[in-house]
């Protein structure tokens, strides 16, 4: 960056960097985490966190209503990804916790559990080691607006929430046959899914919730009322997945949710590299992509062109070459080009290459300077083809449009007549290019 100069430009090559390592990224990450946790000494905790050797670790909820299947799908994809799975029962379960009892000493009392108090084991639960070095899969919870408003308030936000729909009279059905094993606390069906071993069918009982028509209809009446609220908390990264269907397909589509990223908030400048032989099409596809994306299109030939024609100090240097028809060097080619994709016009809007790089060391050599393309297409066409392109085009002098033989021919003979065809289309032109692709 030249601070004599104004106005103040940053380099093409900082956009590249900072895309390449993520950094608006990582300034989001930091800044979402300073203003959750609200540390005392900003500087040291932002050092720490820096120091976290995987901070991409999954953080998932699985939420819908009853008999969705959250229990499954939750122990699947936690066995998948090698996460912990978190429930409210094993939040409840746990021995060693003083807020575990706590909370059993109360539904003891018959009495609901604090929303507080809810949030203060799930905050301890994801402060141990394996939340932290692998992430987590929390299923049923939170269940409504306010629940989820209090996690994030002490700073747990899911990266993933995840929501398993299907109709109510599937639903009710399905809560009518299930089974549970007190043993394991796998989830069966009466219907659809019964265990194969006859010792797993003898320990099987119906849920401590119940499975009558009555109270599954009260369920989903609370369910209803609450889910629109929560999906609100969540929105931005909410997948809704449908839940009636076999469990595989379900379990495989919300692996696929999982595994594709939100889309960034960090600015996108596209750069695209057009590969290809002589008459693929390169062109026509970067003017259309010119046209779509509001980008530039750039010609390595084009460039060498008006170098020469502008006689401009790289143009003369050039010039040599061409009027041999000798191969220009790559340093002189690329000095082109990057003084093309250094102008504000590319740096803003990005840019579309197309007859550069055509080898590895020009690939480099472009990576090098800065220029490295976060889009590359090869355009890939048969021999004959590109001789059949090549050999029947012509071009009018006077619109100085392209018309095919075939293909495109030219709509009167007025046309036709005056159209020419270039020297390097002929046949034995064409038939020596194809031979150095």
């Amino acid at each position: 960056m030249d601070a004599t100069k104004r106005p103040l430009r940053i380099p093409p090559q900082f956009a590249t960097y900072a895309q390449k390592h993520e950094l608006f990224e990582l300034y989001r990450r930091l800044i979402a985490r300073l203003l959750m946790e609200k540390p005392e000494d900003p500087l040291t905790f932002m050092l720490e966190e820096l120091k976290r050797e995987d901070d991409d670790v999954p953080a998932i909820v699985i939420q819908g209503p009853p008999a969705s299947g959250k229990t499954t799908i939750g122990k699947m994809v936690s066995a998948k990804l090698r996460t912990a799975h978190i429930t409210p029962q094993i939040l409840l379960e746990d021995d060693v916790s003083p807020l575990a009892a706590k909370a059993r000493a109360i539904i003891d009392k018959n009495q609901s559990i604090p929303m507080e108090l809810w949030v203060q084991l799930i905050q301890a639960r994801l402060k141990l080691f394996d939340c932290i070095k692998k992430g987590w899969v929390m299923e049923g919870f939170p269940e409504n607006r306010e629940q989820g408003l209090a996690l994030q308030q002490v700073g747990i936000s899911p990266k993933h929430f995840v929501i398993l729909d299907a109709p109510d009279t599937v639903l009710i059905e399905r809560q009518m046959g299930k089974r549970v094993d007190p043993q394991t606390g796998d989830v069966y069906h009466t219907t659809f899914d019964y265990p194969s071993n006859s010792e797993v069918e003898k320990r099987l009982v119906e849920p401590p919730e119940g499975c009558t028509e009555a109270e599954m209809t009260q369920r989903l009446v609370l369910y209803h009322r609450h889910i629109d609220g929560l999906r609100r908390c969540y929105h931005k990264f909410t997948k809704v997945i449908n839940a009636d269907q076999p469990k595989a397909d379900v379990f495989s589509q919300v692996i696929t949710a999982l595994s594709s990223k939100h889309r960034s908030l960090a600015p996108h400048i596209p750069r695209i590299v057009l590969l290809g032989p002589t008459g693929c099409g390169k062109s026509v596809q970067a003017a259309l992509l010119a046209n779509k994306y509001d980008v530039i299109s750039v010609s390595s030939g084009q460039l060498v062109k008006e170098a020469i024609a502008n006689a401009s100090k790289t143009g003369e240097a050039i010039k040599p070459y061409v009027n041999r028809d000798m191969p220009v060097p790559d340093n002189l080619v690329l000095k082109l080009i990057e003084d093309r994709l250094s102008q504000i016009d590319c740096v803003t809007r990005g840019w579309v290459l197309r007859g550069f790089p055509r080898t590895r060391e020009q690939a480099e050599n472009l990576d090098t300077a800065g220029y490295e393309p976060n889009r590359v297409f090869y355009l890939d066409v048969p021999n004959d083809s590109v001789y059949e392109r090549l050999t029947l085009r012509m071009t009018d002098p006077v619109t100085g449009i392209i018309y095919h033989t075939l293909y495109n021919p030219p709509h009167s003979n007025q046309i036709k007549e005056r159209c020419q065809r270039h020297p390097e289309d002929s046949d034995g032109a064409v038939q020596k290019k194809i031979g150095c692709v």
